[in-house]
């Protein structure tokens, strides 16, 4: 369980602090059940309520300083994750960022910056869906890293 201050990362939410822990007093809540109530750091400024013993929560505790220093370190050592057809590259990005994890946003990152690199060289622009994935995947991974 997590404490009231302590920096999560929530699902396609990135950075969230959790403001409070406890009942809601909302219609949609359970009664007697108890709820994170966070708020993203980078995104826009709305409040998500999550209960705290759901199975299916995506929450996780943000990385330390050390540990992304760590991350930035093994860049050389990161796969690169493409997949020439790109329906299928776009499923395998979806998976990947829904695992909501620092390697994979790198591998997504490391994968379209030599992806954009080579096109450039060739005259040539990145797929929009290619530019989608790296914004989110480095959104996702520089929120983390502030």
């Amino acid at each position: 369980m997590f404490s009231v201050n302590d920096y999560v990362v929530f699902g396609n939410h990135g950075i969230c602090v959790i403001k409070a822990i406890g009942p809601l007093d909302l219609g949609i809540a359970e009664r007697g059940r108890l709820y994170y109530t966070l708020e993203p750091l980078y995104t826009q400024k709305n409040t998500i309520y999550t209960p705290v013993d759901s199975e299916k929560n995506s929450l996780r505790r943000a990385i330390t300083r050390e540990e992304a220093l760590e991350l930035i370190d093994r860049i050389p050592q990161v796969e690169t994750v493409w997949v020439p057809d790109e329906k299928r590259r776009e499923e395998r990005y979806r998976e990947i960022m829904r695992q909501n994890d620092c390697m994979g946003w790198m591998q997504i990152i490391k994968t379209l910056y030599l992806k954009k690199q080579k096109r450039l060289a060739e005259g040539r622009k990145n797929t929009a869906r290619d530019e989608l994935y790296l914004k989110l995947a480095e959104d996702f991974l520089y929120g983390e890293f502030k």
